[in-house]
C-alpha cells in the first residue's frame, strides 16, 4: 500500500514521526512537495524510513495539482495525508477525489482560515468573538472594530508569525502597515483579545469516534507578542473545560485524524478557542506525546487515513508527567554557539534536546517561534523532577549569537 504524503519542508514531524511510522506500518510512501530537493536530502542516511520512499515535486497547496500528480503515479494511493497546517484542505480534497478517507474540507478550511472559524462558531451560538477582516486595499475606518486592547494576525497565519497586541488605534494602523508591508497579499484578522490562561487540547479521531489524549498547560512570552515558550503536559483538563472545547470543535466539523487546538480558560469557567490547528501538535510536542502516552501514536494517526478504526482501548498512560521548552534568540544575528542532540535517562526522567536552528545560520529577530534555536523536553513521573531536569540543561549549555 502506497502512503502520498503532502509535506512543505522536511519537519522533525515527518523525518522521526510520520515516516517511521509509515515504515513500521510497512507503507510505501510518496512524499509530495514544492521542496523535494530538500527531502532528499533531510532523507540521505537516516535509518527506519521506507524502503520505497521517493520525494516529488509538486504545487502541494493547488489540491487539483496533487491529484493529478497522484493520478499519473503507477501506484495507486491507499492514503493521502498530511500533517501540515497549510496543506490539511489540499489533502482533504485530494483524497476525497480518489475515494479515500479524508476530512472533511470545511472543516479543514474552517480551521485554517482564522475569520471563518470565529463566523461559523458565532454562527453556532457557541461563542461570540468580535472581530474584522482587513482585507489588502481596505482601510481601517472601513471597519467595526473590537475594543482595545485587540489582537491582529493574518487569516491564514501559524507560529504566531506577525501576531502582535495593540494598545490603540495608532498602533494598530502601525502594525497593519508593517504586516502588509511583508505579506502584501495578506488578508488580516483584528480580533477581541481573549484573556486568561492558554491551554492546548489533542485529540484523535478515526472519523467515528474521538479520543482525547490529554494537552498542555502554555507559557507564553510577555507582551504584546505571543511566542510559545513553555509547554507543561496535562493528563486532563476539567470536565466543564472539556465538554466544551469539544462542543466547539463538534460544531466545525473536526473528527478524523490528529487536531491540536488552542484555547483560553477566563476567570468565570468559559473555555474560548484561540485556534484549531488541524494536525498533530509540532515543535517536538508530538514526539514528547507518544513518549508520555507510551501508545504508537503516528501510526494510529496514519491508520485512521488508511480507513482503519481506533482500537477500542489505546491503553494510554496518564501519570508520566512532561515539560516542552524552548531556547529562543533575543536578537538578530549568527548563531555561533549551541550545544548538539542530546539524550539522557537520570534518576527516572528521560530528557531529550534538539537544535532548531543550525550553527553558521543568520537570522532576523522575529519575534514569533521561528526565533526557536533548540528545544528541550523531559518525562517523567514527578513534575518537580522533570522541570528540574530541564532547567539543569540549560543552565549547563550555552546558545551564543553574534553580529
Amino acid at each position: 500500500m502506497r502512503l502520498y504524503l503532502l509535506a512543505l519542508n522536511p519537519t522533525d514531524s515527518v523525518t522521526q514521526g510520520f515516516l517511521p511510522a509509515a515504515a513500521r506500518l510497512g507503507l510505501a510512501v510518496t512524499v509530495l512537495t514544492d521542496h523535494a530537493e530538500a527531502h532528499r536530502l533531510a532523507y540521505e542516511g537516516r535509518s527506519g524510513l521506507p524502503e520505497d520512499l521517493v520525494a516529488l515535486p509538486c504545487e502541494v497547496a493547488d489540491f487539483r495539482e496533487v491529484a493529478g500528480l497522484i493520478s499519473r503515479q503507477p501506484q495507486q494511493p491507499a492514503a493521502v495525508f498530511s500533517n501540515s497546517d497549510h496543506l490539511q484542505t489540499s489533502a482533504a480534497l485530494a483524497a476525497a477525489y480518489f475515494g479515500l478517507p479524508a476530512k472533511d474540507w470545511r472543516a479543514t478550511l474552517r480551521a485554517k482560515n482564522k475569520a471563518e472559524l470565529r463566523r461559523h462558531l458565532a454562527a453556532t451560538g457557541l461563542d461570540t468573538v468580535h472581530s474584522a477582516e482587513l482585507t489588502p486595499g481596505q482601510q481601517l475606518d472601513e471597519l467595526d472594530l473590537p475594543p482595545f486592547p485587540c489582537v491582529v494576525k493574518p487569516r491564514e497565519g501559524v507560529a504566531s508569525e506577525d501576531v502582535v497586541l495593540v494598545a490603540d488605534h495608532a498602533e494598530l494602523a502601525a502594525r497593519c502597515a508593517e504586516i502588509q508591508h511583508r505579506r502584501p497579499a495578506a488578508t488580516l484578522v483584528i480580533e477581541e483579545f481573549l484573556t486568561g490562561e492558554l491551554y492546548t487540547l489533542e485529540t484523535l479521531g478515526d472519523g467515528r469516534r474521538r479520543e482525547v489524549l490529554g494537552g498542555f498547560h502554555t507559557r507564553l512570552s510577555p507582551p504584546p507578542h505571543f511566542i510559545e515558550e513553555v509547554l507543561t503536559f496535562l493528563p486532563e483538563h476539567p470536565r466543564e473545560v472539556l465538554d466544551q472545547v469539544l462542543a466547539q470543535l463538534d460544531a466545525l466539523g473536526v473528527g478524523l485524524g490528529a487536531c491540536h487546538t488552542e484555547f483560553v480558560v477566563q476567570p468565570d469557567g468559559r473555555a474560548r478557542i484561540i485556534e484549531v490547528n488541524y494536525r498533530a501538535i509540532g515543535d517536538q510536542c508530538d514526539l514528547m506525546l507518544a513518549q508520555l502516552l507510551e501508545i504508537p501514536y503516528f501510526e494510529h494517526v496514519l491508520r485512521v487515513h488508511l480507513g482503519l478504526p481506533l482500537p477500542a482501548e489505546l491503553g494510554a498512560r496518564d501519570d508520566l508527567r512532561g515539560r516542552n521548552e524552548v531556547v529562543c534568540a533575543d536578537r538578530a544575528g549568527t548563531l555561533a554557539a549551541a550545544p548538539g542532540p542530546h539524550d539522557e535517562t537520570a534518576d527516572g526522567v528521560r530528557l531529550s534536546y534538539r537544535p532548531l536552528r543550525d550553527l553558521g545560520e543568520r537570522h532576523e529577530h522575529y519575534r514569533t517561534n521561528r526565533d526557536y534555536l533548540g528545544a528541550v523536553w523531559a518525562i517523567g513521573p514527578d513534575q518537580q523532577a522533570v522541570d528540574n531536569a530541564v532547567a539543569r540543561f540549560i543552565a549547563a549549555n550555552r546558545w551564543e549569537i553574534s553580529a
